[in-house]
């Protein structure tokens, strides 16, 4: 049996299949070893009866999340889950990765992450090759759901958001200024936070104040990682694999034009692809 992850910082995506047939299918909170350590990983996964029940059948486990870029950072998932599944070879890699298997398999192509966060980087058909992106919810994660709650709360706390968008956010979320602060800058996993409100754009996706945000940025993401990407390896296609690249799809082509980058695939959940890959390697 074969273990298939995918996670962000929000919720991890599970496929558990054994001979090429799903035995389970579920999700859990994010595993996301720059947030959550050793300890908080175990705990996460024996609250799964799902794991629980076939800890010990499966023998392999490819997993790929946010936030495992080094080895110090895989090591924290690799020694939680070898500690939870005895008998299985683990694999940890960096959530990019996923997304180039997912969109490419094994073809070149140009990658990019935009859900919770957002990532890019150049394919080559078998690895993805090593940038100076993925900066993170503070410094980077451009046209995400962290980038879009940023704008969304700063809208809100300065008083620069229309008034039928305010009055709206009101409405839907019952909080003050204090409060938001406390929770941007006080609680654990700020960015898993600012990525939740998402759906108050998706809930909105009419609005033409919030459509100019989402384009906006799509476009500071195409601008800072896909430009330059396409300018080294002029031609290639674009893959887009995460929740707001699929939900807000049609303002992600309208600021994709004119350019001349050329989208090739766009995949909400690469989880399904992932499983597929890799039952038939098994």
């Amino acid at each position: 049996m074969i273990a298939v992850v995918y996670s962000g910082s929000n919720f991890a995506d599970w496929r558990l299949a054994d001979r090429g047939r799903t035995i389970a299918s579920f999700k859990t909170a994010g595993i996301n070893p720059y947030f959550n350590d050793e300890k908080h990983i175990i705990q996460l996964l024996n609250k799964n009866i799902n794991l629980i029940h076939h800890a010990e059948e499966i023998k392999r486990i490819y997993f790929f999340g946010a936030g495992s870029f080094s080895n110090d950072l895989k090591n924290i998932v690799h020694n939680a889950f070898s500690a939870f599944f005895k008998y299985g070879k683990i694999s940890v890699e960096h959530d990019i990765d996923a997304a180039a298997i997912a969109c490419c398999k094994n073809k070149p192509g140009i990658v990019c992450i935009c859900g919770s966060g957002s990532n890019a980087a150049w394919y080559d058909g078998r690895r993805v090759k090593p940038n100076n992106y993925g900066l993170g919810y503070i410094l980077a994660d451009e046209g995400s759901g962290n980038w879009l709650g940023r704008e969304l709360l700063k809208g809100f706390m300065s008083e620069t958001l229309p008034e039928n968008i305010r009055e709206k956010f009101e409405h839907r979320y019952d909080v003050d200024r204090k409060t938001l602060l406390e929770k941007v800058y006080r609680q654990k996993q700020p960015a898993v936070f600012l990525s939740s409100f998402t759906e108050f754009y998706s809930e909105n996706i009419e609005d033409n104040y919030l459509k100019s945000v989402i384009i906006s940025g799509f476009t500071k993401l195409i601008n800072t990682y896909l430009l330059p990407l396409y300018k080294l390896h002029p031609g290639a296609s674009v893959n887009f694999a995460g929740s707001v690249a699929a939900n807000f799809q049609d303002y992600l082509y309208e600021a994709i034009a004119g350019t001349d980058l050329t989208i090739a695939n766009i995949i909400k959940e690469p989880i399904n692809n992932l499983l597929t890959y890799y039952s038939n390697k098994n």
